[in-house]
């Protein structure tokens, strides 16, 4: 299968003078408002002078490490259908609705086990215990069919990983969006098409 890739990279230092200066990551708590991966991003960071004179700092006073605060590596196939995101902290997959299912509905079509069931490889690799199962449509239709549609598709992903992992020590939240936190433009077809699409996403191993 050819990939495109592409790795994002995000390190921003952290310098303290006289007045301590906090930097706020946003992580989603175990009973998410919104999907992970959604909360809004930090504001580009101000533009300074280096030659001003009140950027020296007071005598004894020494900078901060660098932190890097985030690192996203993202694969998509030449297609479009898989998606995977990787962060120093969870792997992300999302399938293009039309891999899993037929139009407008919650069954899982033929190709649908061999793409879950690479998924759950990955989640026994990462020892993960915890796995989250996100639908979304696109905006076509009411929002309640959508919301409805959805749900049932991430339950159906949901029970083929049960399946396919036969292990009780892991939980998993599922959820259906509906027509929520699209991706791409909802005004083409193109754009609706990776709107439609289910995620399984879970810890990556600290090993």
């Amino acid at each position: 299968m050819t990939q495109t890739r592409l790795t994002v990279l995000l390190t921003t230092s952290l310098f303290f003078a006289t007045n301590v200066v906090g930097a706020t990551l946003a992580h989603a708590d175990d009973d998410p408002n919104v999907p992970p991966g959604s909360e809004a991003s930090a504001s580009a960071p101000v533009e300074l002078d280096p030659n001003d004179p009140d950027l020296k700092l007071p005598d004894g006073a020494t900078l901060a490490q660098a932190k890097v605060l985030d690192i996203k590596s993202v694969v998509e196939d030449q297609s479009g259908d898989e998606r995977r995101e990787d962060t120093n902290s969870d792997v992300k997959f999302a399938l293009q609705a039309e891999v899993l299912f037929g139009k407008d509905s919650a069954k899982l079509g033929a190709e649908a086990k061999s793409r879950i069931a690479g998924i759950a490889e990955e989640i026994k690799t990462q020892n993960a215990t915890k796995v989250r199962v996100f639908g979304f449509t696109d905006d076509l239709g009411s929002s309640a069919h959508g919301d409805v549609l959805s749900k049932k598709r991430a339950n159906a992903v949901q029970e083929l990983l049960v399946q396919e992992l036969n292990d009780a020590g892991i939980t998993y939240e599922v959820r259906g969006y509906g027509e929520q936190y699209p991706i791409a433009d909802n005004s083409t077809e193109a754009g609706r098409k990776k709107n439609r699409r289910v995620e399984v996403s879970f810890p990556r191993s600290e090993n």
